[in-house]
């Protein structure tokens, strides 16, 4: 038999444990509503842009706001009302793939925006020169590809982006449109000032997968399975030209993307128009 004080003790107890498990599972239903999914790149304050992926098809939170990024011409969608989407190809060198994703790009009638580093408009001029050609927008990328957060003066935070300039220049006889994605994401408040000192926009993105490891490549059905699902009106989509699935699938992705009732504009368009 209980004894009376046990039995009293157990009452308070037992609210105790329910409450403490309450709380536990609230706790884990609350992180899978807004924890990032397991490939995506987690949302942070220390300066590396970052996704959290709440509802397929919706656009996802950054860990900046839309109206936060606005007062430094910076940008991670556009229109969300809008079934738009924005092309954005990141590429440090070059491996083959980039004459299939322009052919993919011409036969849709597709505006893309591609951000080179210096390496890649030293080793493929004529590729930049095709980029031009067809209509698509080169962007700033750096001309060394650092970590740009570590950066804290404007000289050599504009260096790394005049020298870019001056190279595209000398390759295509044009002025570089003031487009500007930081490396790897990494990026402080004075970094997106300076850059806007620079007449820059900066772009960051609502919508990119892992394709970046030439000996890992994402198969078919993984990239569909990103790129279809975590669609939606407005994104900024990043990929890599170095990208061999990127090369083989974009032809059938944008077609499917155009099914679901998508359209595509340049970064252009969205800065003329706005958000």
């Amino acid at each position: 038999m209980i004894h009376r004080a046990q039995r009293l003790y157990c009452k308070p107890l037992a609210k105790i444990t329910f409450l403490f498990l309450l709380s536990f599972f609230l706790g884990h239903w609350l992180g899978y509503l807004t924890h990032p999914a397991p490939d995506a790149v987690p949302a942070s304050a220390d300066g590396n842009w970052g996704l959290s992926f709440q509802q397929e098809g919706s656009p996802p939170a950054g860990n900046a706001t839309s109206d936060y990024l606005k007062q430094f011409n910076a940008h991670y969608t556009g229109n969300t009302e809008d079934k738009v989407i924005y092309l954005t190809f990141d590429a440090g060198y070059e491996n083959g793939n980039t004459p299939a994703i322009l052919d993919a790009l011409k036969k849709h009638n597709a505006p893309a925006t591609f951000f080179l580093v210096g390496n890649y408009l030293t080793t493929s001029p004529d590729l930049v020169r095709r980029m031009v050609t067809e209509g698509h927008t080169v962007g700033n990328h750096t001309f060394h590809h650092p970590d740009m957060s570590k950066i804290s003066t404007q000289e050599t935070f504009s260096k790394e982006l005049t020298s870019l300039e001056e190279l595209y220049q000398q390759v295509t006889g044009q002025p570089m449109q003031r487009f500007y994605r930081p490396p790897q994401g990494k990026y402080s408040e004075a970094n997106l000032q300076m850059a806007k000192d620079l007449g820059y926009h900066t772009f960051f993105w609502s919508l990119a997968y892992v394709d970046w490891y030439e000996d890992k490549q994402p198969s078919h059905k993984e990239a569909f399975k990103k790129l279809l699902g975590r669609i939606h009106p407005g994104a900024i989509v990043l990929l890599h030209s170095t990208s061999r699935t990127n090369g083989e699938i974009l032809d059938e992705l944008l077609t499917k993307w155009e099914e679901m009732g998508y359209h595509f504009a340049s970064l252009d368009d969205l800065v003329k128009t706005g958000p």
